[in-house]
């Protein structure tokens, strides 16, 4: 599939300097892939961007189809986009008020075959910065260090963190590898200055919260 009338090519300007290098209309370009014998690529992607300026969540389709050179598959994979990118963007500058209040937005990682060790960034509003993914392990283990848990923090100029991981094998109950990780993590947290409010573990069907359970040791304590 060749993206039309486009030089430089807009995939190897991405490739080159990544997904925040390109305009929203060439972001278009590249998920609608080309345009048609009456309707090049880059002018495509221009009426497509024209619907969406004029769209809500419940009329996308409605103005997508609107457009000519539109299909239903390209309008499908264009509103798939938008709706992918919003779940994945859902959290920025929700309020924790809790710790817990961050399980919605790492549910997800609760279903994964691997281990997946998250990390929950927030600013000194305990709004969420964001969520990220820190390691990846195999099935019933992930190794951590601080250096990765608190490299990006110290970035964001975090002022506090809540960390995650799932647990795909059973239980969501700690391991006694899961307490000391923890324990190291709050050590690490006091020398750099960013807060661990929470360790919080996932299954599919519920979670464990460190501190509900009185097993996240703080400097206070």
């Amino acid at each position: 599939m060749t993206i039309q009338n486009n030089k430089p090519d807009i995939r190897e300007q991405v490739l080159k300097h990544g997904l925040s290098y390109p305009s929203d209309e060439e972001l278009v370009m590249l998920i609608l892939g080309s345009g048609t014998k009456a309707v090049p690529i880059r002018k495509l992607s221009h009426n497509v961007m024209q619907a969406l300026y004029n769209s809500n969540t419940e009329n996308i389709m409605q103005n997508l189809s609107t457009v000519n050179g539109i299909g239903t598959g390209k309008s499908l994979a264009i509103a798939a986009s938008l709706e992918l990118g919003r779940r994945r963007s859902i959290h920025l500058h929700s309020v924790v008020r809790q710790p817990k209040d961050v399980v919605p937005f790492i549910r997800n990682y609760s279903v994964l075959s691997k281990e997946h060790f998250i990390c929950v960034t927030l600013n000194g509003g305990h709004e969420i910065i964001q969520i990220r993914v820190a390691s990846v392990g195999t099935i019933n283990r992930t190794l951590v260090h601080p250096r990765e848990i608190f490299s990006e923090a110290l970035m964001e100029n975090a002022a506090a963190m809540i960390v995650s991981h799932n647990h795909p094998s059973g239980t969501c109950e700690p391991s006694d590898e899961d307490i000391e990780t923890t324990q190291t993590l709050i050590a690490a947290s006091r020398i750099v200055g960013i807060s661990l409010l929470d360790h919080i573990i996932l299954d599919r069907d519920s979670y464990f919260s460190f501190l509900e359970h009185n097993l996240l040791f703080t400097e206070r304590e």
